[in-house]
């Protein structure tokens, strides 16, 4: 049995993606060995948001090159797509395909095995309307399942390259959505998380089927527990989406809306489609159609040009809005985008101090709002053990406003809805007892 091995650089979406390619191989009677084992394929799936993942995607090609010289090397994903010579220039290096058509890779693999002659299959993918169907019935130790819904991003932002890698966006047929949907029930799975590298932006290339749409026919999916949506930008959450959010029982009560900058000078060198004030609008009337609604964001700080006094002001508006978490990112360099060559570049070290500054708030935040819910009893999915004490005989999962709670469980437990009374709270996890299992009890629908 010929074995194939893989190693995802990049965001959640790629992740999805090396799980589509492995059921690929599955069918293909491949066995999936670990990627520092010896194998007969390497996958390898890179990234290309920064410079520095170009970079490491290079180091994983060479280490799967050197792990055995007479494998297949097969790169795939966003850096394969917008440098298909350099990649293609590596030696050892044997088919390249980019985020479009990696539904013909194991025939590239067994062609490069009869005919021992490169192959580099990357086209236009500018030119691609399309969205290519990549399924995944189930997911690798894992208890929530990710469903791509869209593909591509039409923002053109002027610090990213994504655009350039995945393409204009382009949405999943509804029919296709909801029967995986639909599969994914049937293999246990009591969570949905909705993927994608524009995920609002779903519909956006169809005549008359929006996001809005297509959550109200998920939430008729009999046996889906929870719906959630993976990133959401604040321009694309219309009134139409708040309405489902309000009354589905089913969407989770946590969004990523992503900010970037909280300074409306610095959003418009970032090319961002809303102001702060704009922002700050959408979120109120979200606290209004959700109660308690976990908000988490992106920020991007040390954007070429941003001043202190811009900062602050984005400081004080994070502060201000109560948001549940930030994930920070000192603003880093992409060869080939606007940003990269703006003027005012901010030194390193004040990037640093910035990102320290937002890590100390968001764990203040993510106390604030998690004390909230200190005495009451929320609903849990067990995903795991305890990863800081695996001995503990504790379980960790999520709660559906994205509450990260550890309390004692069972291991038959794991993938059910589990109710769980909150008895403390730090700035990584909520500690909590376990109340009852209650997998066919639905929650109640929201009224308001």
């Amino acid at each position: 049995m010929k074995t194939v091995a893989f190693h995802t650089l990049g965001c959640k979406v790629n992740a999805y993606e090396t799980e589509a390619i492995w059921q690929m191989f599955k069918k293909a009677d491949y066995k999936r060995v670990d990627f520092e084992e010896e194998a007969d394929v390497y996958v390898i799936n890179t990234c290309t948001v920064t410079n520095t993942g170009d970079r490491k995607s290079r180091q994983m090609i060479r280490r799967a090159i050197r792990r055995n010289p007479d494998a297949v090397i097969a790169v795939t994903g966003c850096y394969a797509q917008t440098s298909p010579a350099e990649v293609a220039a590596i030696p050892g290096v044997d088919v390249v395909v980019g985020t479009q058509g990696r539904e013909k890779l194991i025939d590239y693999v067994e062609q490069y095995m009869r005919e021992r002659e490169p192959i580099n299959a990357v086209g236009n993918i500018m030119k691609q309307r399309k969205f290519e169907e990549l399924d995944v019935p189930s997911f690798s130790d894992q208890t929530r399942a990710y469903l791509k819904i869209q593909e591509g991003c039409n923002n053109f932002c002027t610090f990213c390259i994504i655009p350039w890698a995945k393409g204009l966006s382009r949405s999943r047929q509804p029919e296709n959505v909801l029967k995986q949907a639909r599969q994914l029930v049937d293999a246990g799975y009591k969570e949905i998380v909705l993927t994608g590298i524009h995920t609002g932006g779903y519909g956006d290339d169809f005549e008359d089927y929006k996001l809005a749409d297509l959550l109200w026919d998920l939430d008729q999916i009999e046996g889906l527990k929870r719906i959630r949506i993976s990133s959401i930008e604040a321009s694309q959450i219309d009134d139409r989406v708040i309405e489902v959010l309000n009354a589905s029982e089913k969407m989770c009560r946590h969004l990523h809306i992503p900010l970037q900058a909280g300074d409306d000078a610095v959003l418009k060198r970032m090319r961002r489609k809303y102001t702060t004030e704009e922002y700050r609008e959408k979120i109120m009337k979200l606290h209004e159609a959700m109660p308690d609604v976990a908000i988490t964001t992106d920020v991007i700080v040390g954007f070429p040009g941003e001043t202190e006094e811009q900062f602050e002001r984005g400081y004080r508006f994070i502060e201000d809005l109560k948001l549940y978490q930030l994930h920070v990112f000192p603003y880093s360099k992409r060869t080939g985008t606007p940003a990269a060559r703006m003027p005012d570049q901010v030194p390193e070290e004040v990037k640093h101090e910035r990102v320290r500054k937002l890590i100390e708030l968001s764990k203040r935040l993510t106390v604030e709002y998690a004390r909230r819910f200190v005495g009451e009893v929320v609903e849990v999915i067990p995903e795991q053990p305890f990863k800081e004490d695996p001995d503990s005989g504790l379980y960790m999962g999520y709660s559906d406003n994205y509450l990260q709670v550890a309390f004692p469980a069972d291991p038959e437990w794991v993938g059910k809805v589990c109710r769980v009374k909150i008895d403390r709270v730090d700035p990584e996890y909520c500690y909590g007892t376990f109340v009852r299992v209650v997998d066919e009890v639905p929650r109640p629908a929201r009224v308001g």
